[in-house]
């Protein structure tokens, strides 16, 4: 289940990145908002698959983390939201240095994840979404997409309030929910 979920929700998003004409011909013949809706359903199917294969799967250990992981984690973390926020709001600094920030985000939360937990199911998933970070990333550059540009002070403060409480409600609640994994109760994003 792991492993279905996983690559059903990066398929989905790779076939987005990298075979532009299928996309566009499915845009074309389904519509704009009916293909976002298809492709929102099956991303969705296959993380819910990934987070039930996730709780389904023995954490074997692979390597030891570094003892000065979660020091250096949990603050691209809180990052990483920042920058996963910055990506639905009007173009800032933050949104136009990052130039994507989804794809930024999704390999810093990565690598953080990889600095403090050394189990297989950890190395597969955030490994998977490491690689998939950087894939997303060179798919613009092919493109010649260099991301949104602005200075919209919106944009800026709306993405440092909503990354700071979406780490907030995911340090208080979602995390526990959706892997099984506590957090350290100083705030620490990971064990």
């Amino acid at each position: 289940m792991l492993i279905f979920g996983l690559t059903l929700f990066i398929a989905t998003h790779l076939f987005t990145a990298y075979a532009r004409g299928p996309r566009a011909a499915l845009v074309a013949r389904l519509g704009d908002g009916p293909y976002k809706g298809l492709y929102s359903l099956v991303s969705l199917a296959g993380f819910v698959i990934l987070v039930m294969g996730w709780k389904r799967t023995a954490a074997e250990a692979v390597y030891t983390p570094p003892e000065w992981g979660a020091m250096v984690a949990t603050p691209l973390l809180v990052f990483t939201f920042i920058l996963f926020t910055a990506s639905y709001l009007p173009a800032g600094r933050i949104k136009s240095l990052a130039g994507h920030p989804m794809s930024l985000g999704t390999i810093l939360g990565s690598f953080a994840h990889l600095l403090v937990n050394g189990d297989s199911r950890s190395v597969t998933v955030f490994g998977a979404f490491f690689v998939w970070g950087l894939a997303d990333r060179f798919s613009y550059r092919l493109r010649g997409d260099s991301g949104a540009s602005g200075t919209s002070l919106i944009g800026d403060l709306g993405a440092i309030i909503g990354g700071l409480i979406s780490s907030w409600v995911t340090v208080r609640f979602l995390h526990l929910y959706l892997s099984g994994v506590p957090l350290d109760p100083a705030g620490l994003f990971c064990r």
